[in-house]
């Protein structure tokens, strides 16, 4: 009962912590973009940036020939080609590098960004010090923690399309190129190589997209990450997933209902921020928010709190608040991008590729993504592990989880052997079945 009133508490002052910490306010300049260049403003200055010439945006991965995607797949578009600046993606890097003989790090591990995100939020919710880390149930990343800052080079990275500076919003709108779910890891794999002289990845991992992400690394780079943790990501949110599919086209729809998208078509970025369609935005996250909790939370939880969150065309008082205020720091066009990204993502045939250490953590009582096909993922993943929470506020648990099951990641971490368990209520301990090696293969 302790447990389910603290994830109450947490999961009414959520929406409205988000929306505060993306708009916290900050003296970075935000010219030439309709959007921020970070998601927590008040971080943005510790966002470091590289550029990446010529990045092929939307391309073909021939997936046998590694070297033919190192900047991005066959036929695809170069922002230079469109006459902009060349792709820039956006990274945190802290703690303490290891180097071989040649120089180059050797203790990396990535976190990737979640679907609304990018790497000051991770950054906000895990790394030590943090308001996010009274969700997350502690941090995840810092000096003593479970991603130990004294032990490991990390490096909290963006993902291409949304926040940085490599987005539609940035000013091309409909005519940025359609990018895809392995642009986003192949333009990160180059800030690694190249900006950051990474030799080898021990761990990647992230939440919801970020796992996505992650499995995504696996498949791109068997060779370059030593070890995966997917938190709450797929890899199939095509028609494979037919609930995730059902209901990302709802949020997309929902955006381009707005009247200000059916009048301009898609071409709003002349006009000021205020007659964006931005109730279409606030609308898709509306669908979205519906069901990023368990309906049995939901229903205990008090209608005067629920409405900031139910979109209305002509609201009243507080109602459609949340959304609303979320609606002011996101564009319709960034969103549509990614929800494409995902409609066409299935890398369930080529999970075979993967030959990193890979342990899989998933949210049992989650309603986006289904518990099952996290189940056929990891048995397709040749030695790969399976871990199980549920948790009162599902999806948004996979903050949490590195904290819950942070004996049973030390030990995939460590290389030590575990007996498994099935899978507990959130706060309760699970332990993590039987892992093989240390993050060496």
């Amino acid at each position: 009962m302790i447990a389910f009133l603290r994830c109450r508490l947490w999961a009414g002052m959520f929406p409205l912590a988000l929306a505060f910490a993306i708009f916290c306010v900050t003296g970075h300049a935000e010219a030439a973009s309709l959007t921020r260049s970070a998601d927590v403003a008040s971080l943005a200055s510790l966002k470091s940036y590289h550029a990446i010439p010529n990045f092929r945006i939307g391309g073909t991965y021939n997936l046998d020939d590694e070297t033919s995607y190192d900047f991005g797949g066959e036929g695809g578009t170069t922002l230079e080609s469109l006459g902009q600046p060349p792709l820039e993606i956006g990274y945190i890097a802290v703690g303490k590098p290891k180097k071989n003989a040649g120089g180059e790090i050797v203790n990396a591990v990535v976190i990737n960004c979640h679907y609304s995100g990018g790497s000051t939020s991770m950054y906000n919710f895990w790394y030590d010090g943090q308001p996010g880390n009274d969700f997350s149930q502690g941090a995840v990343v810092g000096p003593g923690k479970l991603i130990d800052t004294n032990e490991y080079f990390v490096v909290f990275v963006d993902a291409l399309g949304l926040w940085g500076t490599a987005k539609p919003s940035s000013g091309l709108g409909l005519k940025f190129p359609q990018y895809s779910n392995f642009d986003l890891v192949q333009a990160s794999y180059r800030v690694l190589r190249d900006e950051l002289n990474v030799a080898e990845v021990q761990l990647v991992t992230g939440v919801s997209m970020g796992g996505t992400q992650t499995y995504t690394w696996g498949v791109l780079h068997p060779d370059y990450a030593k070890a995966i943790m997917p938190i709450g990501g797929t890899t199939q949110s095509d028609g494979e997933d037919p609930v995730q599919a059902w209901l990302f086209q709802l949020m997309t729809a929902a955006m381009k209902s707005d009247p200000v998208w059916r009048e301009t078509k898609g071409d709003y970025y002349h006009l000021p921020k205020a007659k964006h369609p931005n109730r279409g935005v606030a609308f898709g996250w509306s669908i979205l928010g519906h069901t990023g909790f368990t309906f049995d939370f939901r229903a205990s939880q008090p209608w005067d709190q629920l409405k900031q969150e139910v979109f209305y065309w002509d609201p009243k008082g507080d109602e459609a608040a949340v959304q609303m205020k979320k609606a002011e720091a996101f564009d319709a066009i960034d969103l549509i991008y990614r929800n494409n990204a995902g409609s066409v993502f299935n890398i369930n045939k080529e999970l075979h590729r993967i030959t990193a250490r890979t342990l899989v953590i998933h949210v049992k009582t989650d309603l986006w993504l289904n518990y099952q096909l996290a189940e056929a993922a990891a048995a397709r993943i040749d030695g790969a592990r399976l871990l199980g929470i549920s948790s009162p506020i599902a999806h948004y648990a996979v903050f949490q989880a590195p904290n819950i099951l942070s004996t049973d990641i030390k030990a995939f971490m460590e290389g030590k052997s575990c007996v498994a368990t099935a899978a507990a209520p959130a706060g309760a301990p699970v332990n993590a079945e039987k892992t093989k090696g240390a993050f060496s293969k």
